[in-house]
């Protein structure tokens, strides 16, 4: 067994908030003593634009002036030139997250186009004869909770043939009424999101219905969207509904969905 690097921080869920400490652990695993030239580890946080296949022409000229924004970059020596002995070596960290100046830590967001991340870089230098041993390990930033009363926003909704949009084949489309509402268009982004659908009638037998949330930001949705999909087993319809307002962007909430005492018609 050769040398093993790796970091190990100390929440599992290594969900982070501005102001807080950030700690774990180094781990330098090793049959045999290991000599080394330094360790050090650096925590950075970045902002990248990321360019779609689908979008070159749209974003080129943009995406080629703009440069990664750097939020936050701090590096430690956490040990010098040595040599650490056999078996397993456990060298504790910690980083305050915090930035300087006006910048802002934002949220962990992995979208489309914008890419938000965090990281934590373990590099432990050796001779020429051996090769530099890296590890990386990204952890996720969070908004403070925001304080103050939540007020749910209950909306309704009904779904017919007639209703779905960009539909080219809507006279082959089985007749049908789904109805129901969402608890809340304001949602708080660490409780799950609830609500009510009831397929009223059905021409056609349902073999599945799909809800899809989808997140958006800074661009205008439609309030509902569907899919169709076509298989040989038969045709199905999935619902999307939207657009939601979370208390904190950025992350994907545990969805449930209360399942009614439905009506069928199904033939």
């Amino acid at each position: 067994m050769g040398t093993s690097l790796d970091i190990k921080i100390k929440r599992a869920n290594k969900v982070y908030h501005a102001g807080e400490m950030l700690s774990g652990v180094v781990v330098i695993s090793s049959k045999d003593s290991v000599q080394h030239q330094g360790v050090s580890l650096t925590m950075e946080g970045t902002v990248n634009l990321q360019l779609s296949t689908k979008s070159v022409g749209v974003f080129e000229a943009f995406y080629n002036s703009v440069k990664p924004i750097q939020i936050i970059n701090t590096t430690i020596e956490m040990v010098k030139p040595g040599k650490f002995p056999s078996g397993k070596t456990e060298i504790p960290f910690e980083f305050p997250l915090h930035v300087k100046g006006n910048k802002v830590l934002y949220e962990t967001y992995h979208g489309v186009f914008v890419n938000i991340q965090y990281t934590l870089r373990c590099d432990m230098r050796r001779s020429l004869l051996a090769k530099d041993l890296t590890k990386t390990c990204e952890f996720i930033v969070h908004s403070t909770p925001q304080k103050g009363k939540w007020t749910p926003s209950p909306v309704d909704f009904t779904i017919t043939p007639e209703t779905l949009q960009n539909v080219k084949e809507r006279a082959l489309l089985p007749k049908f009424l789904i109805r129901g509402h969402l608890d809340s268009t304001n949602c708080v982004i660490t409780q799950p999101l609830t609500g009510e659908l009831v397929v009223e009638t059905s021409e056609a037998a349902v073999r599945s219905i799909e809800l899809q949330l989808d997140v958006q930001k800074a661009m205008p949705v439609t309030p509902q969207r569907f899919r169709i999909f076509r298989s040989p087993m038969g045709m199905s319809v999935g619902a999307s509904l939207s657009p939601y307002t979370w208390s904190s962007p950025g992350c994907s909430p545990a969805l449930r969905w209360k399942l009614p005492t439905s009506k069928w018609n199904s033939r």
